[in-house]
């Protein structure tokens, strides 16, 4: 079997996979990859949620390890984890969407 084919390893990308199946966060990976970083406001704003969901589906990004926040004065704002998943979403989500 294939090292990579671990159900640790398995496990992790279906929830990966679970967390970024949703339409919102979809919407929020594309945004978030053609920008590099964006801070919540500005998601909300281009996504057309509130800044209370945007700011949840965020959060729920980041504890999956996909995302990565930052506080950067009285706002946070989000960029794309650096991994070979990111990478492949990244692919995918903006070729689809």
């Amino acid at each position: 079997m294939d090292k990579k084919l671990t159900d640790k390893n398995l496990n992790k990308l279906a929830k990966l996979l679970q967390v970024s199946g949703d339409k919102s966060r979809l919407k929020i990976l594309c945004l978030l990859f053609a920008k590099k970083k964006i801070c919540v406001s500005m998601i909300a704003r281009e996504s057309g949620l509130s800044i209370a969901n945007a700011s949840h589906h965020l959060r729920v990004m980041a504890r999956a390890g996909l995302l990565e926040p930052k506080k950067e004065g009285k706002e946070v704002c989000y960029f794309p984890v650096k991994s070979r998943l990111a990478l492949d979403l990244k692919r995918f989500v903006c070729r689809h969407s």
